[in-house]
Formats: structure tokens, sequence, C-alpha cells
């Protein structure tokens, strides 16, 4: 399942982010958000600064390294919210899967 997971957070692009539950939702695992959070701390080479939280908020305990490397992918990150234009679209991802 890790794979799956993977295989969306890769396909997020630079300067965009994806909720937990829409990377869950594309890997096969609807409902899963949580299972995606766990499995973020294995992918080796995945862009994981890139998945977000529904509410566009960034993950506690991650949030101060994962505010600096979407700043450096050109996210407008205020505090800990992302703009909503930095989410990707289902089909902006399903396009790259």
């Amino acid at each position: 399942m890790n794979r799956a997971i993977a295989q969306v957070v890769r396909a997020i692009p630079r300067g965009r982010v994806a909720a937990y539950s829409r990377v869950a939702l594309l890997a096969g695992i609807p409902g899963a958000a949580r299972r995606v959070g766990k499995a973020m701390g294995a992918l080796k080479g995945a862009p994981w600064w890139r998945v977000i939280r529904a509410d566009l908020t960034l993950a506690e305990g991650v949030a101060v390294e994962q505010t600096r490397r979407l700043k450096a992918e050109g996210v407008d990150v205020k505090g800990r919210r992302v703009p909503a234009s930095a989410s990707a679209s289902l089909k902006e991802l399903t396009d790259r899967l």
C-alpha cells in the first residue's frame, strides 16, 4: 500500500499540495487519511511536504520544515495555512498518475 501512496505523492506537482484524504482516495484506500499520514515517514524520495490536512493547514511536528520546502516551491504559506489556490485538483493528479 505504501507503494500506491508514494506514487500519488510523487504525482503532486511542484508548488501544489494535496490533502491526506485525497492521497488516500487516489491510492485506492478511501477514508484512510490517517494511514497516509503514518506512511509518510516511510516514503523515501517522495515529496512528503506537499501533503497537507484537508483544512489547508500543515502537519504538526513538521510545519517548520514543510513551510520552508513549500515556500521554496513558490507556495504562499501564511502561518500554518496554505491558500486554496495551491491545492492540486483531482483531474490534475489523475492526469499525472
